[in-house]
This record gives C-alpha cells, sequence and structure tokens, in this order.
C-alpha cells in the first residue's frame, strides 16, 4: 500500500513538469520575432563629376630642331643642356679652317675676274674687240662673286643658333662629331615651355560623348564653354594647373578610328618639360543627379538591382539603370526618384518581401567614401 502511494506521487510530479515546460514552450512560441535591423537612406539630388583619364604626349608650345646646315665637325657646344637661350643665341660652333682657305680662293677669282672686266671695257669702247668678249668676262666675274658668297655663307652657317627662344633640349652631338644638313638626329631641340601642349585622342564613341556633354551651337563654342581639364603627371600626382582643350582635328582618323585633340597648360614653374608624358583627365558634370552608394546594389541577371523601403517596413526589389560611374558612386538614370528610401548595406542578406527595422542613415554619411587603408 505505502508502495503504491509513493508511485501515485511520482506520477503527479511528472505530470507536472511536463505541464510546465509545455507552457513555457508556448510562451517562446507565441513570443514575436524583432525584424532584422539595416540602414536605410532617403534619396536626394546632388551634382557629382566624373573623369576619364587619356593618355597624353606633352610638348611645349614651341618646339624647334636645331640641325646643321652645312657639313663639318664640332668645334665647341656653347651651351648646356636646360639652358635657357634666346632666338639667335650661338649654341654649336663648326671648325671653318678648310671653309676659310675656300674662302680665300674664292675671293681671289673675283679679284682675277674683276681685272679682266676692268681690262676689257677701255678696248670694247674703242672698238678694238667685241662687245661679246667684255660681256663673257662680266659673267666670270658674276659667277666667282657667286661662288665666293656661298662659300662666306657656309662660314656663317658654321655657327649654328638658335631659332627661336626656349630652353635647349638633350644635346645629341658633342665636340669632335662630324655633323651634316642629311643627319636623321637633330643637334638638340629648343623649346618654349613656359606653356606646354598636351596630345591625346578619343575614339568615336567617346569624342560624340564629348561633344554632347559640352554647350554650344559649333565646334568652337563647345571647345570653349568646356570645363577645365586636369593633367595626371607620369608619377601618378595631380599638376597643380588647370588646362583648357583649344583645339580638335574634327575628324576621324581611318587608321585608328580616333580623333586628335590638344590642351594647353600654364607651366610656371617649368616642371614640366618636352617630350613628358602623363594622362588627361576630362571632367563630366552630373547636375542635380540621383547617386547611390555602390554597396546599397548587387547584380541580378546582368542588371543593377536594389531593395526600396515600402509600406509596413517590408523591401521590395527595383532594377536601376546606371549612366555612369563617380568613384563609389552610381549616377541614376532612371528606377530610382528622389525621396526614395533604399536600404543602404547588407543587401547580400534580403530578399523581396522580407520586413526589416530601418535605421535611418543620413544621405552624406551613406554615400560617403571609405578610405583605402592598404594598397597592391
Amino acid at each position: 500500500m505505502k508502495n503504491k502511494h509513493y508511485i501515485l506521487i511520482s506520477l503527479a510530479l511528472i505530470a507536472i513538469t511536463f505541464i510546465s515546460c509545455g507552457d513555457s514552450k508556448s510562451e517562446q512560441v507565441q513570443q514575436p520575432q524583432q525584424a532584422p535591423s539595416f540602414p536605410v537612406t532617403t534619396l536626394q539630388n546632388k551634382t557629382v563629376t566624373a573623369y576619364q583619364n587619356y593618355p597624353t604626349s606633352i610638348k611645349g608650345i614651341v618646339s624647334s630642331d636645331v640641325s646643321a646646315k652645312v657639313s663639318g665637325y664640332i668645334q665647341k657646344v656653347l651651351v648646356d643642356e636646360g639652358q635657357p637661350v634666346k632666338k639667335g643665341q650661338p649654341l654649336f660652333q663648326l671648325e671653318t679652317q678648310s671653309l676659310s682657305q675656300d674662302a680665300g680662293a674664292a675671293k681671289a677669282n673675283v679679284n682675277v675676274a674683276q681685272v679682266e672686266v676692268d681690262k676689257l671695257i677701255p678696248l670694247v669702247e674703242k672698238g678694238i674687240i667685241s662687245n661679246v668678249q667684255l660681256e663673257t668676262a662680266k659673267a666670270n666675274l658674276a659667277q666667282a662673286k657667286a661662288n665666293y658668297s656661298s662659300i662666306t655663307a657656309n662660314i656663317g652657317y658654321a655657327t649654328i643658333k638658335s631659332p627661336v627662344n626656349g630652353y635647349v633640349g638633350a644635346i645629341n652631338f658633342r665636340e669632335g662629331a662630324l655633323i651634316s644638313p642629311s643627319d636623321p638626329t637633330p643637334l638638340t631641340t629648343v623649346s618654349d615651355i613656359s606653356k606646354v601642349y598636351a596630345f591625346f585622342s578619343l575614339n568615336e564613341s567617346q569624342y560624340l560623348d564629348f561633344l554632347q556633354n559640352a554647350e554650344g551651337e559649333n565646334l568652337e563654342e563647345k571647345l570653349s564653354n568646356y570645363p577645365d581639364v586636369n593633367l595626371i603627371l607620369a608619377n601618378g600626382t595631380l599638376y597643380s594647373e588647370k588646362g583648357k582643350i583649344q583645339t580638335s582635328s574634327g575628324q576621324i582618323n581611318q587608321n585608328t578610328g580616333t580623333v586628335s585633340l590638344r590642351a594647353i597648360f600654364d607651366n610656371p614653374n617649368l616642371l614640366i618639360t618636352n617630350g613628358s608624358s602623363g594622362k588627361i583627365q576630362i571632367p563630366t558634370i552630373y547636375e542635380n543627379a540621383i547617386v547611390i552608394p555602390q554597396e546599397a546594389t548587387y547584380e541580378q541577371q546582368g542588371n543593377i538591382m536594389v531593395f526600396k523601403l515600402a509600406e509596413n517596413n517590408t523591401i521590395k526589389t527595383s532594377m536601376v539603370k546606371v549612366k555612369a560611374t563617380v568613384d563609389n558612386l552610381y549616377v541614376i538614370e532612371s528606377g530610382l526618384n528622389t525621396n526614395d528610401v533604399i536600404v543602404v548595406t547588407g543587401v547580400g542578406k534580403l530578399k523581396s518581401g522580407m520586413v526589416i527595422t530601418p535605421q535611418n542613415t543620413p544621405f552624406e554619411d551613406a554615400i560617403k567614401q571609405i578610405p583605402t587603408l592598404f594598397r597592391n
């Protein structure tokens, strides 16, 4: 009897335990689960500038090759590389000893021819000889004078002078070198680099975009109204001076499929030299555009998608068309409007129709670029 009493008590305790556990589980099921939190932002219009880079070659506004007009050995180099020179300033002196000897002989021939003419004039006047002999003597005199003038001119050409104001480039020949007018390599190049030209090319599609983004009725107006351009130097730094696109060939090169353009930059510190290289950076300004951070998007079957916040904090997908990329932003052509609310980050964890807890993020914070800490 006593054992039976103990068994009944134990069964009662077990039943109470099961009932208690069931109530606890029931409470857990009934407790509502909180929707996950994601940062969202309200879209605003913003003016942004995109840049396209194009390789460029740079030359001074004046770049003149210096070559010899006569053959000879360089006797002396009168300037050094990088030296400023004036137009007409001597740069090289050629050896003129042989030319001087030739000039002496030519001068003697002139004197002989002059004596012959002087001798024949009175004889012709007296009718002793015919006028033909005198005319022949005069022709010989003119030939002798021309020969002498040619030699003296060559002596003058032996002093090779700068054709323009500018700076001396690389000197390709030194003392003792034999040079001639037929040499393919110039003695040096004198360049005016107070301003420099940057030459670059656009393909047909890029050129059309360039024209469409410029204001004006014709090419001249479009070039005049186009914003200033930047120059990225060969070491990757941004040149301090802004440039202006001056000219365009306006014709597509059939061999390369490109259009040539030229920009001009001031060079007050002579930092850029003739023959430098770099990249022209052309701006495209998108005024009052809708922009979104790239991390707010994902790709689906080649389309760019975002999550927009709808009623009751549900999210739905929206396909957008991108006009341009500016740093970490997409410039939107269609698919979004001002005051739309989109999820900023964490889109890889979302599905259309989910309910989220939105965390409002200021628009400027949402589109702020995160600096790169490490570079490859």
